[in-house]
This record gives C-alpha cells, structure tokens and sequence, in this order.
C-alpha cells in the first residue's frame, strides 16, 4: 500500500545527527538503543540542526541510484529534500522506480546483476535477491551506525529468518520499524475506513448506517444536494484511479483491496484471511473482493463514481480530492488532501463515519517492519558504501526521522519554550506551498521526500518531544483540533477518537506484526499468477463499469472460469500454505 507512503509532511529538529561511526570514525559514541540518539560526524561537523544548511564533510559529490518499489517518481530527487540531503552528504538521489518504469526494470537490472546502490524491495523479492548475490553484506558496516543499532533486535529477527541464511548474516534494515511493541495499537484512526465530509453528512441528517447499501444512500444524497465544488467542478462519491494495481505483489485491483478489511477480511495474494483464521479463494462470492467490487458496480449504477476512474492516474484522482470533489475517502492518510486544521474548525473535514454491519481488519503497529527491507547493492565499492551507510544512519536519526514525517521548521512546524512542536503550514502539502529560497525554493510538494518511504515509522516516539513523530499526535495539534467538529461527532458515536468508537463495539480486529521469510514463487506459479492477475485486473475494471447486477455476475462468472484454465486453484493451494506460516506466527503472539 501506498498509502502511508505519501503523507510525510517533513521537518528540522534541533539536534546534531550522526554520521560518526559510519563513516568511518573510531571516536567515541554515544549508545541509547531505540531512542534515536544523535552522535557527531567524523570530523566533528554537525549534519543537523534548525537551518538548511548541514555542514557536509563530504568534499567529493556522488550519485546514490536507489531502486525503490515505493516511490511514485522516477528521476533525480529535486527540491527542498534535496537541498537537505545535498548539504550534509553531498549527494544526489537517483531514483528507479518500477512503479513508474514497469515491473520489468526489475528482472532486466537483476539479470544485469545490479538493481542499484540503495535497494528498496518488498521481503521475498528482497530474499530472493539475497540468494542470487545482489545485496550486500552490512553487518560490519552498520555496527557503528548508532541510529539503525537501536533496531538492532528487529533487524537480527527479520535477517535470521532469511532462507538459507543459517549464519544470521545482516543483509536487511526492515522499513517502518516502531519502538513502541508487536501488539501495540497506536493509532486513532485505522489504515482504511469509510470517511465523509462532516458538514456534507450534517446536510443529509446526520443518519445512521446500517451496511454499505446505506452507506451509497447517504454518498448519493450528499452528490445531489452538492454536485459541485465550490468552483463549480463536478463533485463525485468516489474517483478512482487504476495505476496502483499490481503493486506490492497484490492480486486485484488496488482500490479495492483495502476496501475489503472492513469486513475483518484481507487478502492474501489468491486468498482471503477471514476473520475466523481460515483461507478462502479470492473468486469466492461471499467473500469480500466480490462484495466491495460490487459496492463499486452500484456506486457506479447509482451515477454516483468519476467516470475518469478507469483511466486516470493517483496525481488526476488526488487532484480532485485537494479540490473538494471526492465524497467518500477510505485511507487514513488520503485525509491530508482536504484536511487542515482550519476545515476542521469550520467543519468541513473528512472523518471517520461507523456502518454497523462492518468489522475493521487493522495490522498492529509495524515494530518489525511493513514488509518492505532496506539493502545495499552488492556492486558498490567501498567509498560509495561508507556515504551510504552514513546516509542511511541519518535517514534513521530523530534529524532524519523529522524531515521525512514532519517537514521543516518554521515552514511545517515551530518549536514552542517547552519544547513541543506545533503545526502550521499544513496545507503545504495539498496546495504545494512555496518553499523558503533558504531551502531551495521550489514548491513543497515538488520536492517532498521522493523515496517514499522510511526505515522508522512515524508513529514511534521522537525523543525530544516524548510525542509521536506523526503530527496528528501532538499534544498541540489534538489541542487544537478539538474543534465543535470534534465534539458533535464524539456526542454522536459516544467515542473520544475512530478507533476508541471500534474497540468500545467490538468492531477492530488487530493482527500482530511479525517478521516471517515466506518463499518466493517457483516459475510455474509466477506464470499463473501472473495470468490471473491481469485477468482479475480486467475484469475487475469491466465490473465496476456493468450496467447491470446480471452483466456484473456474468463477467464474474467468466473471469473465474479463465482463472481457473490458467490454474488458479493450484495457486491458492500455493498461497494457502504460504500464507499459514504467517498466520501460525501471528497467532503464537496474540
């Protein structure tokens, strides 16, 4: 998913960072396991602190190629992430990006034997990679990296789980790690939920939902009292967009993939995890990709979705939620978009709005990771693996860490007498806010953190503040945010936040992070999975867009069949057995 992906909203904090024992230094260095701690260069220069410029002890400029399964942008990092990054490393990030490129960048630079410097890929590919001698061996290289050391247990759980690799050889620095614990919860507001315009819902009477033909009646009122944005543009209940499909190896099609968690289901390459614990095939009728495929066919029946949905892009569809005429929101970062502290006061923000027959399927905080590894290219020579490693260790630093989740001060964000950050700006995203000429000018948006994706989640704690990174934690912003908005809503649903509402009704199914290798498809298998994917993909489009529940059944019916010729069945034995090992794992922690 990419979503979390997009909503770093990116900062400065005043700390000095560390570049020290990666880059080489045998100096003293300080050690605070999980807690971030920031450490000097090697020759003392600092790599942080609350301005632009970082002091770089890096005389020699070097291009970093990374291959990134997570960035939507392919091309040199450009902007005000760049200026920060350039000035304490003197480098340039290159990014490869197969999501732009298409999957075959992947085989072609493996075949070639060299996918890039910085390696950015999901676990089995990652391993696979591993076996084939691509990634590098950095568990030398990263014992003086004191930021990334304090992952050191998670980063020995996922390395010691590799295949083969019996000597627990660190190859990996899993993505999204937390310091918070595998079962922990952190979040007010799940990954993916219903969510309408308060004031929009407020128009309509504020009803109660009671399943998801509810939730379409409420969707098409709020279209025909409002069917336009402010500056006449037509308004819709949903706009979707086909780009996404196949990324992070899922089957079906992306926008409704994450629509099935809230039935307590998800889906699991060809199957679905159901709440009771078993597999079932993803062509099943009464399971939820047919059922959230089909709420999308009404939709579209009811005259109600963008009819661009089909061939517009994520920038066209998210461009019509920054300009007020998308309804329905399902992400929980997709809310950045409309969003800001001013809307919320005035009402007219998204939030979270309960349908009683539903049962939210939510993964714990990632403590061991998202499923996505960080590695260095085996071809690199040793001064490019010393930058990087440095690199890597600031990427993992509070310094870093704020930047990446939280923007820059004075622009994103202040710092208050007691040391607490307060958001500002926080539309800067949304409406790519020119950025200060000491930052490299530019818009915010233009230069936002391309890699799009980070080695700590922002739900851990920032040392300096005791708060989460993720600004909707703040002390200051929940201050603020407790809006008339805020409180109606409360009154309403008798909950303080979205998931309180859920554990209170026994609607949130939390599932425990765990780090399990899984093995990676033989030929055979990725022949027909491959096969069946493209035909779930078509049809799934072609669904949508049916003009009738008979036309819908009958292309469902038909798709099955060509999955089946193809040997779908085979696959969902596969990945009934793949995905039991996860599953065994889960439950061993709960």
């Amino acid at each position: 998913m990419k979503g979390n992906k997009i909503m770093a909203l990116l900062l400065i904090l005043a700390l000095v960072t560390t570049l020290a024992g990666c880059s080489g230094s045998s100096g003293k260095k300080e050690t605070n396991a999980g807690k971030n701690t920031a450490t000097p260069t090697a020759d003392g220069a600092a790599s942080g602190g609350d301005t632009a410029k970082g002091e770089s002890p890096y005389a020699d400029p070097m291009t970093i190629d990374i291959y990134d399964v997570a960035a939507n942008y392919q091309g040199t990092q450009t902007g005000w992430f760049q200026k920060v990054v350039k000035d304490r490393f003197n480098i340039d990030l290159n990014i490869i990006a197969p999501q732009v490129a298409g999957e075959s960048i992947y085989q072609a630079r493996a075949s070639a034997g060299n996918l890039g410097d910085i390696i950015l890929l999901d676990s089995t590919d990652f391993a696979d990679c591993v076996k084939s001698g691509l990634i590098k061996d950095i568990g030398e290289g990263i014992k003086d990296c004191t930021n990334i050391m304090g992952y050191k247990d998670q980063i020995d759980v996922f390395n010691k789980g590799l295949p083969g690799n019996d000597k627990g050889i660190t190859y990996g620095i899993p993505a999204q790690m937390t310091n918070t614990s595998p079962t922990s919860y952190s979040q007010d507001v799940i990954y993916s939920s219903p969510m309408l315009r308060w004031d929009l819902y407020k128009d309509i009477g504020s009803p109660d939902i009671a399943d998801l033909d509810g939730l379409l009646d409420a969707l098409e009122a709020m279209v025909k009292a409002h069917p336009t944005n402010p500056d006449g543009d037509p308004a819709y209940a949903m706009s979707l967009w086909p780009d996404w499909d196949g990324g992070d190896g899922m089957m079906g099609i992306a926008n409704v993939v994450q629509l099935t968690t809230w039935y307590g289901e998800k889906i699991k390459g060809s199957v679905i995890l159901k709440p009771d614990g078993s597999f079932t095939p993803l062509t099943d009728k009464s399971a939820s990709y047919y059922k959230m495929l089909q709420f999308l066919n009404k939709a579209y029946q009811r005259g109600i979705v963008d009819p661009d949905s089909g061939t517009q892009d994520w920038n066209a569809a998210q461009a019509k939620m920054s300009a007020g005429q998308v309804y329905l929101m399902w992400y929980s970062w997709q809310t950045g978009f409309w969003n800001t502290q001013d809307r919320l006061k005035g009402g007219n923000a998204f939030i979270y709005v309960p349908v009683k027959d539903q049962k939210y399927y939510a993964d714990s905080d990632t403590y061991y990771g998202s499923g996505r590894v960080f590695g260095i290219g085996s071809k690199v020579d040793d001064a490019k693996y010393k930058r990087i490693l440095a690199f890597l260790d600031w990427y993992a630093s509070p310094e870093g860490l704020t930047f990446e989740h939280d923007g820059i001060k004075d622009f994103n964000y202040t710092v208050g007498a007691d040391g607490k950050h307060t958001l500002i700006n926080d539309n800067a995203l949304m409406d790519n806010l020119p950025v200060p000429a000491e930052w490299g000018g530019g818009g915010y948006q233009d230069g936002n953190n391309a890699i799009n994706q980070w080695i700590v989640d922002s739900i851990s704690t920032d040392p300096s503040t005791g708060e989460p990174y993720n600004t909707n934690y703040w002390s200051t912003y929940k201050a603020a945010t407790m809006t008339e908005m805020k409180k109606e809503w409360q009154t309403k649903f008798n909950a303080t936040e979205p998931v309180d509402y859920m554990k209170k009704n026994n609607v949130l199914l939390v599932s425990p992070n765990v780090s399990v290798s899984l093995p990676s498809d033989s030929n055979d298998i990725a022949v027909v999975r491959s096969q069946c994917n493209t035909t779930l993909n078509d049809y799934s489009w072609k669904m949508i867009f049916a003009g009738s529940q008979k036309e819908f059944d009958s292309m469902w019916d038909e798709m099955s069949k060509q999955m089946d010729g193809f040997g779908f069945q085979d696959l969902v034995t596969f990945d009934k057995d793949k995905y039991q090992t996860e599953l065994n794992a889960k439950n061993a922690v709960k």
